[in-house]
């Protein structure tokens, strides 16, 4: 488990929000690149998708190749408004997919048939948990093998092509498999479609012998792409809406807790609008860090149960009605099950439905539109925030280190912050560093990245250096997995050691701009920070941070002993 904090701002397409229609008017998302006339060559299955992937604002595809995807990789180079990027593997590719869909609003990744697609399949089933559109392209065999009982290479040497599909359909919310050219059309853009709608991964097969095959459906110009806007029950609404102000507008301290579904729901300024309008105390939950911006005026911290931000649980706690919207409680984000909520004292909206207490449950209510119906109803009450100024006392002293808790207390001023809370996959920081960067190269991301985790998928470092991409790494040196350490220690939390920057040098070699260093204190690590925004601030910066395996912070003593708890509660006795 591993954490990637994120310094740069959201990535905003001019094209508003990604698939639907752009608020002046329009009723289409238009390729944002002028296309030049085409020939009876592009009227290709290869080129369709190309264009189609630009259409939904995908300008980099992550892939690794294969001999069941070379074909289609043709074609996505010659797409001009598209950047092919190879991975060192399926796995990084996935993560870097799921960065680039967590900064510009969609991502998409490209294997080979088996051997690819389940290598990838680890970071496709974290994207599905996390509720990122991210369309995954597999080339698959050749479409006159189907039906033929043969062995194919890339197989487990059956003669069944189902078993990637079978192994994908849990994990994505839409399964698409081309192997004939007068559907394909069709079924590749009812993929795409799904993938944006559910915002979660899809998986399309493409036999390897249709790319280059011309075809009427795939005409020269096709028809923009256009998803049709959810709308809320206005009924619902109104209900919804009235029933949560008059909950809401009797009690005497109410606060705000945002989750990470506001990103779904894509409703994090509308949450914000609603904090403006009600004067509450506003929290976020860990996993939804960034999401709000910290520089609020009544931003409290992130509520964490017992190892929330300072003075932030005993608000949020105490508090006659808390609002939360979209979020997910899980046995982590609980600290084992521990929070002191009470569900008769709680406001439960999601993406589209609203909950009210241990009653009312309204269906068919789009996020934003509730929230913006609740800020015209709800009276102003600063009360929480009030308790809150009248409590907080900065502790002062200096952070002990573990990325997940220490990085939650860092002062965010409206830049973006990412960690993968729900799926926990460990290794999955570097990929996502690649993907998050390449969405928006003109902002710098900064990592905190795990010595455990950076062994799993360390070589994609050598991808952003091929990219020119500019992160700062700091890489935490503590000698293992410390925050399984905490759940449970063993000898198999303890991993070999690495000189980590000369590891980095190596893959440098010479090519492209990187820096690095090693630091044993703070005042090595202030130096190179300084130096890492200062002189090297145009080159990939990696800082190996050694610490003390046991230096960590309270909040990740108390979490791992509560997790921990949980993990070991003896079976039930009916």
């Amino acid at each position: 488990m591993d954490t990637k904090i994120i310094t740069i701002d959201t990535y905003k397409p001019a094209t508003n929000d990604v698939g639907y229609p752009p608020r002046n008017g329009a009723n289409s998302v238009q390729n944002p690149v002028s296309q030049p006339i085409l020939g009876a060559n592009d009227t290709t299955l290869g080129r369709h998708l190309a264009r189609r992937l630009v259409q939904i604002g995908v300008t980099d595809v992550f892939s690794v190749p294969g001999d069941f995807n070379l074909t289609l990789l043709d074609h996505l180079v010659d797409e001009p408004a598209l950047n092919l990027i190879g991975c060192c593997n399926e796995l990084n590719a996935g993560y870097a997919a799921d960065g680039y869909a967590r900064n510009c609003g969609v991502g998409a990744c490209v294997v080979t048939f088996t051997v690819g697609g389940l290598s990838i399949l680890n970071a496709i089933a974290g994207a599905y948990s996390e509720n990122l559109p991210i369309i995954c392209i597999v080339g698959g065999p050749n479409s006159n093998d189907f039906g033929t009982n043969r062995i194919l290479h890339h197989t487990i040497g059956l003669p069944d092509f189902t078993q990637e599909l079978r192994c994908f359909q849990p994990v994505t919310c839409h399964q698409a498999i081309v192997n004939n050219l007068e559907d394909a059309h069709e079924r590749i853009d009812a993929a795409i479609s799904t993938c944006l709608i559910e915002s979660k991964p899809v998986y399309i097969s493409i036999s390897c012998n249709l790319p280059g095959i011309p075809h009427p459906s795939f005409i020269n110009e096709p028809v923009p792409f256009y998803l049709t806007p959810k709308s809320s029950n206005q009924m619902s609404l109104e209900i919804a809406a009235e029933a949560t102000a008059e909950f809401l507008n009797k009690a005497v301290k109410p606060v705000m807790v945002g989750g990470p579904k506001l990103r779904v729901a894509k409703a994090s300024d509308a949450f914000v609008e609603l904090a403006d309008a009600c004067g509450y105390s506003i929290a976020v939950m860990p996993s939804a860090k960034g999401v709000v911006p910290e520089h609020h005026p009544h931003f409290i911290g992130t509520y964490w149960g017992a190892v929330s931000t300072s003075f932030c649980a005993e608000i949020v706690e105490s508090s006659d009605a808390y609002l939360f919207v979209g979020p997910i409680f899980n046995d982590y984000s609980s600290v084992g099950y521990s929070l002191l909520l009470k569900k008769e004292k709680a406001i439960i909206v999601q993406p589209d439905r609203v909950v009210i207490g241990n009653g009312l449950t309204l269906g068919c209510i789009r996020m934003n539109d509730f929230l913006k119906a609740l800020a015209k109803r709800l009276k102003h009450n600063t009360t929480a925030y009030g308790n809150y100024r009248r409590t907080y006392v900065s502790d002062g002293h200096p952070r002990q280190w573990d990325s997940w808790f220490n990085c939650q207390k860092l002062k965010l001023m409206g830049k973006k912050y990412e960690f993968q809370m729900q799926y926990g996959s460990i290794g999955w920081s570097v990929g996502a560093t690649l993907g998050y960067a390449q969405a928006d190269p003109h902002k710098r991301v900064i990592a905190c990245i795990g010595d455990g985790s950076f062994q799993v998928t360390a070589q994609d470092v050598s991808t952003m250096l091929r990219c020119g991409q500019k992160s700062i790494i700091f890489l935490i040196n503590n000698g293992g997995y410390t925050i399984e350490v905490e759940i449970h220690d063993g000898p198999y939390n303890v991993i070999k050691n690495w000189n980590y920057t000369g590891l980095i040098d190596a893959i440098h070699n010479g090519e492209g701009k990187c820096w690095t260093a090693k630091v044993h204190c703070e005042e090595e690590l202030i130096e190179a920070i300084e130096m890492a925004t200062g002189n090297k601030k145009d080159s990939l910066c990696f800082i190996e941070v050694i610490v003390h395996k046991d230096d960590t912070s309270k909040e990740l003593l108390e979490w791992g002993s509560r997790v921990s708890a949980a993990n070991s509660r003896p079976p039930n006795h009916d």
